[in-house]
């Protein structure tokens, strides 16, 4: 993930736009490549990944209610469809407001993890390393259980390339991206794996696959009646995941829509407001149906293929513009096997998930097609029916009354 991480960082520095990785796709191979992968984006990668760190926040804030029990699963999908409406509005009501509470939000992250890493490490002290001993013992290695490895492995450090997202709004970006993505990936990656360590000097393999919230299971061994204060600091750092999910990719979606790849009503911000709350609303009705009608981890494996595919593209595309734009201004370089390296495990795992789980990465790789044939009917089409027209250009005033929107530039003279 470090070398995924250093390759955004070159991207991010040479090109100084909004949109992640929409906009590297765009710049690099052109507008239909960039389409499909804002239209994934929309249809699976985004919905599925808001649903999936908030059912997890859905478990957490239940823990302390359902201690002596299982926790029903329509509880854990309604509190998780309450958590996503509030982020939802959250970003629609304030950008400031939802920047000062991702800042509390990310302490409480840390704080969760600091309260999990010191008694593991008083454990270590202790001699407590029986679960390390032959822990790949009896573990049969697959080749066809890597992508879903990768996947997973993957994921607990996903979140790297959300501030490429924002870079029209950082300020001095050549000099904030690189340090904080360097900066924000060895946190994580010394958390991350410390955490791990923790939850082994306590829990054995065996029960760490068993249960269904590994931070409570700990911290009721150790922490005794402070292991309430747990599952509350956990939900609340899934809670600032969703959050910062939702402030970066709606403006990948302003973004695309502002190129003429999305609807024009998606690059509108509100009157008042000044948030892109058409990019932002979007998201709720698909989120709820991904919430609904799947688990977490058949959610995961179906939203990996599409996500590591285009990120795996977009890092492929760093290679490309060394050689097309070498006196492209790069204030910010990595060496080029960096990018390689990165760009040739993703695409490789991604092309052998479509034979290690057919079904879910096949779902995946089907309507990532379907973009290509969506492009050409609204994007390439010009000679739409007139009728189409006129109900597009009605439903797009109906819906800026309603939201009280207006695009950028008539809203900075109001």
């Amino acid at each position: 993930m470090k070398v995924g991480a250093l390759s955004y960082a070159e991207l991010g520095t040479s090109i100084k736009k909004s949109g992640g990785h929409y906009t590297y796709i765009l710049e690099v191979f052109g507008p239909l490549p960039a389409f499909v992968r804002v239209w994934v984006e929309l249809l699976i990668i985004r919905p599925a990944a808001t649903a999936v760190i908030s059912l997890a926040f859905g478990r957490y804030i239940l823990e302390p209610f359902f201690i002596q029990c299982e926790i029903p699963e329509l509880a854990i999908k309604l509190i998780t469809a309450v958590g996503i409406t509030v982020v939802m509005v959250l970003n629609s009501m304030s950008v400031s407001w939802s920047a000062r509470i991702q800042i509390f939000l990310t302490f409480c992250k840390l704080t969760a993890i600091v309260i999990i890493i010191v008694p593991g490490v008083m454990q270590l002290i202790k001699g407590q390393t029986q679960h390390f001993k032959d822990a790949f013992s009896g573990r049969d290695a697959n080749i066809m259980g890597l992508p879903l490895a990768f996947y997973y492995g993957m994921y607990a450090y996903a979140g790297w390339f959300y501030l490429n997202f924002l870079t029209e709004e950082v300020e001095n970006p050549e000099k904030t991206i690189p340090l904080a993505i360097c900066i924000s990936m060895a946190i994580v990656t010394i958390g991350y794996v410390l955490t791990n360590v923790a939850y082994f000097t306590t829990i054995s393999a065996e029960e760490l696959l068993l249960s269904n919230a590994v931070a409570v299971t700990f911290s009721e061994r150790l922490l005794g009646n402070f292991s309430l204060a747990v599952p509350i600091f956990v939900a609340l750092s899934c809670f600032g995941s969703m959050n910062g999910g939702v402030f970066a990719v709606s403006r990948l979606f302003y973004v695309a829509s502002r190129e003429g790849h999305l609807p024009e009503i998606l690059s509108m911000i509100h009157v008042r407001k000044h948030t892109p709350l058409p990019a932002v609303i979007v998201l709720h009705p698909l989120t709820m149906i991904m919430l609904f009608s799947g688990d977490l981890y058949s959610l995961l494996n179906f939203l990996s293929f599409a996500r590591w595919l285009f990120i795996g593209l977009a890092v492929a595309g760093l290679i490309y513009l060394r050689y097309k734009r070498p006196d492209m201004h790069r204030p910010f370089k990595v060496p080029l096997f960096i990018p390689a390296l990165f760009s040739f495990t993703c695409l490789f795992m991604v092309a052998l998930s479509l034979y290690s789980d057919p079904f879910s990465t096949g779902i995946g790789f089907v309507i990532t097609l379907t973009g290509v044939p969506a492009y050409y009917l609204f994007i390439i089409w010009d000679k739409k029916p007139r009728w189409f027209r006129r109900m597009s250009d009605r439903i797009t005033r109906t819906l800026q009354i309603i939201l009280e929107v207006v695009p950028e530039e008539d809203c900075h003279k109001l």
